[in-house]
């Protein structure tokens, strides 16, 4: 996962969505994705299901998984398929970290931000509004967010949804979710260059390279060594157990003292939200002037630690044993070079290809009366989108390592 700053975002950045500019560029994203991330096909299907809820004139959103960092390319060329243009929500750390320019083509390109650690009512009431009114859809990535796990969801947050249902009370028009899958596949066999990422990670260690195992043992082997040096790191010992486990101890260890310290009671829900509402907590009081310096240095430190808890947190642990296809074994060392390597973006192993699938639209009203609404329909939404990326895995199951 990259590394973000969490404080008080600068400003708000609106959408400024243009047409003309998305049309026109679509070649030069085409190029950059093919040069860059060697992208070489995008295919879009069920786009009947996306076309009928457009040409019915209801508000749509679609909400996609978001499993790697070049998805919005692929969701700029589904819109092509159907030449209409979509807005995005994106996090305004997005718009932070880059230059003057990318972010014109942002915002040209219907993105807008919002601030995921506090109450943005900007930014709903702006994404409220879209579905309300816009001939154009609103696509959110309701699993925030990127986590490298493609053939498998990490629990959606209730934003979206939430969204959908405030619009369809305000609505004079139908207000529907598309489900949305995203998958990217090898084109090619990437082992070569996986190996190669492996041998770096072995190194670090000081650890011979261990080419009479399976890609599949180095890599776990790669993982165990990790989490032993953070389990002894702030555990002071190495744990026993599954590495799935160990995971979620370490993670609801490091959690469970943070929440004590700061006086924040558990709602118990995912480690996602809990490290939102300590996160939140932190900067609003690293923005008091009187903060004692012992207690800033401690908050700031606390700050790194929630961002590794969402590390550990987006490792299952058993990701790639029950199929440990070369997609799965290759997320899992694109997350190593992240994470342990600290580079941006991870490198590229191989030609690929994405499918973009939409599935049958989800209506909004229905979930008005009910009394948890927006979390029934993000369970709804959540089972939709997982289907989609599980029918998808059934055509083309990946290349066994």
């Amino acid at each position: 996962m990259n590394q973000q700053p969490f404080a008080v975002p600068p400003q708000w950045w609106a959408p400024k969505l243009s047409p003309f500019w998305v049309r026109l560029m679509r070649r030069q994203r085409l190029r950059k994705i093919k040069r860059e991330q060697k992208i070489t096909r995008i295919d879009v299907e069920g786009v009947e299901h996306l076309q009928q809820a457009l040409d019915s004139g209801a508000g749509v959103l679609i909400t996609p998984n978001h499993s790697f960092h070049y998805d919005s390319y692929a969701m700029f060329e589904a819109a092509a398929t159907v030449n209409r243009p979509f807005y995005f929500l994106a996090a305004w750390q997005v718009f932070a970290m880059s230059t003057r320019w990318e972010r014109w083509v942002l915002q040209a390109h219907g993105v807008f931000s919002i601030d995921r650690e506090g109450t943005d009512l900007r930014a709903f009431k702006t994404a409220v509004d879209i579905i309300k009114t816009s001939p154009y859809p609103l696509v959110v990535f309701p699993e925030g967010d990127i986590y490298h796990t493609n053939d498998r969801l990490t629990p959606f947050r209730d934003g979206a949804a939430a969204m959908a249902i405030s619009a369809a009370k305000r609505a004079d028009r139908p207000i529907v979710l598309v489900p949305t899958a995203l998958k990217i596949w090898y084109c090619e066999d990437p082992t070569k260059n996986l190996l190669k990422v492996l041998e770096n990670l072995e190194g670090r260690f000081n650890w011979r390279p261990r080419p009479d195992l399976s890609l599949k043992d180095r890599v776990y082997r790669v993982a165990e060594g990790i989490l032993t040096l953070k389990e002894l790191e702030y555990l002071n010992s190495p744990q026993a157990g599954p590495l799935s486990g160990r995971l979620r101890q370490l993670a609801e260890t490091l959690l469970s003292r943070m929440e004590q310290r700061s006086g924040i009671k558990s709602k118990g829900g995912i480690i996602p939200e809990r490290v939102k509402d300590v996160r939140r907590h932190h900067i609003q009081v690293l923005q008091k002037p009187d903060v004692p310096a012992d207690e800033r240095i401690q908050l700031l430190l606390e700050m790194d630690d929630l961002f590794f808890i969402v590390q550990l947190f987006s490792y299952p642990g058993d990701y790639a044993h029950t199929q440990p296809t070369i997609e799965r074994l290759a997320e899992i060392i694109d997350k190593f070079e992240e994470d342990v390597l600290g580079l941006s973006y991870p490198s590229v192993k191989g030609e690929r290809r994405i499918t973009v699938r939409f599935g049958e639209p989800i209506a909004a009203q229905p979930y008005i009366a009910q009394p948890d609404g927006s979390h029934a329909l993000t369970q709804a939404l959540e089972n939709r989108v997982q289907g989609l990326l599980d029918s998808l895995n059934g055509v083309n199951e990946g290349t066994p390592a």
